[in-house]
């Protein structure tokens, strides 16, 4: 069973929103994550450790959020709210918990914008709330002009395939489910696209596998993708770099040598790589004509 912890403050105010995720504010409704990701930029953080051990449901959150959202909602300080950052909001112990589900039911009453990042299937649970949302939500002065969606569904992916996530993402829901979550969402009439972050290198970063992963992408409705090269942070037994060396030594024995050159020091890869990386995704997304910002 998850902590049950009492928060002291649940939403958190953005110096700048990124250009991808639109993030004025963040809010995560649970601490640590099930999904088990060993990329996950948590990890080599004091929050990353034993992050599947360290499940933690914040009970106090809805009434947090209500008290936070009323004096911003009096104040007209209406921003994105990017739900989560640092953990997925529809873990499976959201379907007993359902405080994600509540969450909503505040940024609803309060008329606040959504960008919802996840890796679940369960998400559509909530397409209720989220059309609803979507409608009535105020928008910044800086989106403005620029959308009429109150609302942003983006999913995660790292790989299409079943086996590979298995490795690298075994708690997460398989993507072979996640793009057909993708394509109902998008059939649904909801704005949603793909954070592909990261991609993994030498395991599905070839210009063929892209190539298919976009051609899939975009068949299932996605109006943007957002690229990005994997960031392995910590030296620590539980950090990310070390969990992704360990994971490629046991399954890409081949690879490990070339990880090791492409992570010598720095939590970046090594800048040929990016910027090849960067060329590659930013031609390809032209080809498919897909937008790599969500506005």
């Amino acid at each position: 069973m998850p902590l049950e912890i009492s928060a002291k403050t649940i939403l958190n105010k953005k110096k700048k929103p990124d250009e991808w995720f639109l993030d004025d504010y963040t809010l995560n409704p649970y601490s640590g994550c099930s999904f088990n990701c060993l990329y996950c930029y948590i990890r080599g953080s004091k929050y990353g450790i034993h992050m599947e051990e360290k499940l933690a449901v914040k009970t106090n959150a809805a009434e947090l959020l209500e008290k936070q959202l009323r004096n911003l909602a009096k104040k007209n300080k209406y921003g994105v709210i990017v739900l989560a950052s640092a953990t997925d909001p529809y873990l499976q112990i959201e379907k007993e918990m359902g405080l994600t589900r509540r969450l909503l039911e505040v940024i609803l009453k309060y008329r606040f914008p959504l960008h919802v990042i996840t890796k679940s299937d369960l998400v559509m649970r909530d397409f209720d709330l989220l059309h609803k949302i979507d409608e009535s939500a105020i928008l910044p002065p800086n989106l403005q002009g620029k959308t009429k969606r109150g609302l942003f569904i983006t999913f995660s992916f790292s790989t299409l395939d079943d086996k590979v996530a298995k490795i690298f993402e075994p708690g997460a829901t398989p993507p072979s489910v996640r793009l057909q979550i993708l394509e109902q969402t998008s059939t649904a009439g909801f704005h949603c696209g793909v954070s592909m972050m990261p991609v993994l290198p030498f395991i599905s970063d070839t210009e063929e596998q892209m190539d298919n992963m976009l051609t899939a992408f975009s068949k299932a409705g996605a109006k943007y993708v957002f690229p990005a090269s994997l960031t392995l942070f910590g030296e620590g037994p539980a950090d990310s770099k070390t969990l992704m060396f360990r994971a490629v030594e046991k399954h890409y024995p081949d690879l490990y040598e070339r990880y090791k050159k492409l992570f010598p020091g720095d939590f970046r890869a090594a800048g040929y790589y990016q910027a090849e990386l960067s060329a590659k995704t930013n031609r390809l997304l032209k080809k498919h004509g897909i937008k790599n910002r969500i506005v």
